[in-house]
């Protein structure tokens, strides 16, 4: 098959979603596919245009399995400013548009959501090629964004809403990871039979079991300590002030240190929070080559999210916590994905969303039983290994793809 894939990050750029699509593009090159992909300009580390990729706004790179065609994507620092970035994502998937239509005609586009302008991007790049639009949503918006107050206002939401119904309508088939996000969708789709369930895949291979005593505990002074970690986006998801409240109940633990790993919006208001708490260290976002290590440092992982975001998002860094072999704590809705993952793999603790008691709770529970957290810690690790690799999810996409002809 000759496809289309259009999504906001791509490698190198260091983004969740832009691993995920990366593989899942290469796992469908190696199954004899032929793809051009249409993606940003590297920007996500620091929300700028990375050094040796400025002065154009088009790139094109020519590889064995296709084209890669990278787009400026208007970067913004302030991630609250609506407005801008809004105008960023509409000028990016526009840009995206101009590129993508041009061209004879493919077999598929695939398009990736968040930013829910790609959805109209890959329509028009569909209907001008014509080929099946698959809609992939990794985080159900406007829901997400109206749950963390970034829009406001009825008749923003009304719009933002109309927009997701478009997109919906106007795609073939329209992916989502798990069965949360299906329920989500299902009163908004034209036609519920078009939504499939096809998870974001986790690397075992990549992301295994390590010793925590690595590099990247010597670098940040965290050598001899009981690592708890929050590694991802400081931004207006999470609840991070929760490892904020922990971190001062259990300031007499001397060996405890509670690492957060990430930049984002929230950052620096967190780091003020933080101020005169010596057992919190914060750590920048690593190279995505350094993960690994990154998670085998953590002996506690913790993935802490506002109430009522486990049901429109779910955090891919939850399966790479436990393809790492280590416990998780998780600060969510109850029935949630990530909370029916713990208890199915009993990985760890679940505890309800912006719950400092529970949360701390939870964590005092690890810290006194270290075998019963090595014990969740190999059970997260055995139900990964049986649950997605990266080439049963591309062989998902293909038999889509497939049936849409």
């Amino acid at each position: 098959m000759k496809l289309v894939v259009v999504c906001p990050h791509f490698e190198p750029d260091v983004a969740p979603t832009g691993a995920v699509i990366t593989r899942i593009v290469h796992e469908m090159a190696a199954r004899g596919h032929s793809i051009d992909v249409l993606t940003s300009l590297p920007w996500y580390r620091d929300h700028r245009i990375e050094p040796g990729y400025e002065g154009r706004w088009i790139r094109h790179e020519d590889v064995p399995w296709g084209r890669i065609t990278r787009l400026h994507p208007f970067p913004t620092q302030d991630k609250r400013n609506l407005v801008r970035r809004a105008a960023a994502f509409g000028g990016f998937s526009a840009l995206a548009a101009g590129q993508g239509m041009r061209g004879r005609p493919v077999d598929g586009v695939l398009a990736m959501s968040p930013p829910l302008t790609l959805g109209l991007t890959g329509w028009a790049i569909a209907k001008k090629r014509k080929a099946p639009l698959v809609f992939n949503i990794q985080d159900v918006f406007p829901d997400v964004a109206i749950e963390i107050g970034a829009i406001t206002g009825k008749k923003a939401i009304a719009a933002a809403y109309r927009l997701e119904r478009l997109c919906y309508a106007r795609a073939d088939a329209v992916t989502v990871l798990s069965d949360d996000l299906k329920d989500n969708l299902s009163a908004k789709v034209d036609d519920p039979s078009k939504i499939h369930v096809i998870p974001n895949f986790v690397d075992t291979e990549t992301i295994r079991p390590g010793m925590s005593e690595n590099s990247y505990r010597a670098e940040y002074g965290l050598t001899g300590k009981t690592v708890v970690m929050y590694a991802g986006n400081v931004g207006l998801s999470q609840s991070l002030e929760l490892i904020l409240s922990a971190a001062t109940a259990l300031a007499y633990e001397d060996d405890v240190v509670f690492v957060i790993n990430g930049g984002g919006a929230a950052l620096d208001s967190l780091k003020e929070k933080a101020a005169g708490l010596s057992n919190v260290v914060f750590a920048p976002m690593q190279p995505i080559e350094r993960l690994p290590e990154v998670l085998a440092a953590g002996d506690i992982h913790l993935v802490p999210l506002k109430r009522g975001l486990a049901r429109s998002s779910v955090p891919s860094k939850s399966y790479s916590i436990l393809a790492a072999g280590r416990p998780l704590i998780a600060s969510v809705d109850e029935g949630s994905e990530v909370a029916r993952v713990i208890e199915r793999s009993d990985a760890g603790i679940a505890v309800p969303p912006e719950d400092p008691e529970a949360f701390t709770k939870a964590i005092r529970t690890l810290l006194d039983d270290p075998g019963r957290a090595a014990e969740m810690g190999a059970g997260g690790r055995r139900f990964v290994e049986s649950w997605a690799s990266p080439q049963a999810v591309a062989e998902q996409y293909e038999r889509l793809f497939q049936s849409l002809e």
